[in-house]
């Protein structure tokens, strides 16, 4: 158990920032904030979107909770800006964390390393858009390749909603990405610790209204269903884990992550879809369901992330920077 009154010295919540998943953000950080406070952490709210981060310096905070989601946040532009302020922060790295942003690259690596991810297609036109529906099938998912939250997300049943599918997409990012769509259970599951030591907790089996896990179903309304434990069949929680842990490491994540995967209603295959290095932590959040089904409060999950707050590269004391 997380001792209270533990000395972190000063910490900023990183909250809010400029995407467009700014408002489930907000969310996440007040209830980090509170639950830090609720542990005796010197803990602060912080909003890059209203202040610059060269106050965090200034201010003397010793290390940041991030809890930041989207791009200006979770995508390796905030890590790198803290890495030359030297201040210690939660999660991924640079590298790692500008690598899971983008679907695309990400999914790259996960085939490269030989782990099952859907057949996808990058496009930059409706036309492009058309040609890949006509090579993947229905039902096709398209989305942008750089956001979270389902946002800009359309399932795609016929060759007449790719253009308007494209025109969504592509208002969040040129580039977009149009996926194979992988009929069967949806489940998640959470990673705690080292790039070398992963810990991934209870996956989570999610049942949305008509299997529409969008927006509005994960963070505003009470219909959509988690199950944990997933009750899947014996040995396919086991495989999940394993293959979520290997996909954190051959991004070389750390901290904690939260991997999303589809299994194949006939084949029982899993399949990662994306990897969130920054999860929400709101009251329909996933990562602390999973953590409570593992006998960790949410006030413990969110000292202990903490704890884990680091650099990509130290600085020497006494040395160059």
């Amino acid at each position: 158990m997380s001792q209270l009154n533990v000395n972190l010295g000063k910490v900023a919540v990183l909250m809010g920032g400029t995407s467009a998943e700014r408002e489930v953000s907000l969310m996440s950080g007040n209830g980090v904030l509170k639950a830090l406070l609720s542990r005796g952490v010197d803990a602060h709210a912080f909003d890059p979107a209203e202040r610059d981060l060269d106050a965090l310096k200034r201010e003397g905070f010793t290390r940041c909770f991030i809890a930041l989601h989207g791009r200006h946040g979770e995508d390796g532009t905030v890590q790198g800006a803290l890495e030359l302020l030297g201040i210690p922060y939660t999660g991924s790295g640079v590298m790692a964390s500008s690598i899971s942003m983008d679907k695309v690259m990400t999914k790259r690596i996960w085939r490269f390393e030989g782990l099952s991810t859907p057949a996808w297609s990058q496009v930059h036109s409706a036309a492009e858009t058309r040609a890949a529906f006509a090579e993947l099938g229905a039902p096709m998912i398209v989305k942008p390749a750089r956001e979270g939250s389902s946002i800009g997300f359309t399932k795609v049943m016929s060759a007449d909603q790719c253009d308007a599918a494209y025109a969504l997409a592509s208002q969040h990012d040129p580039m977009v990405l149009c996926e194979q769509f992988i009929a069967g259970d949806e489940v998640t599951c959470p990673v705690l610790g080292p790039t070398e030591r992963p810990q991934a907790l209870p996956v989570i089996r999610i049942v949305a209204p008509d299997g529409n896990y969008d927006y509005q179903n994960k963070y505003f309304t009470d219909t959509t269903q988690y199950l944990v434990p997933a009750g899947l069949p014996a040995g396919e929680e086991e495989a999940i884990t394993a293959l979520v842990c290997k996909a954190y490491q051959v991004l070389g994540c750390r901290g904690w992550a939260r991997a999303d995967v589809m299994i194949d209603a006939r084949t029982r295959k899993p399949y990662l879809l994306e990897i969130n290095t920054s999860p929400g932590m709101t009251g329909h959040s996933l990562v602390p369901m999973s953590a409570r089904a593992a006998g960790i409060s949410y006030e413990d999950l969110c000292l202990d992330v903490l704890r884990t707050a680091s650099l990509d590269n130290p600085r020497i004391p006494g040395g160059a920077a």
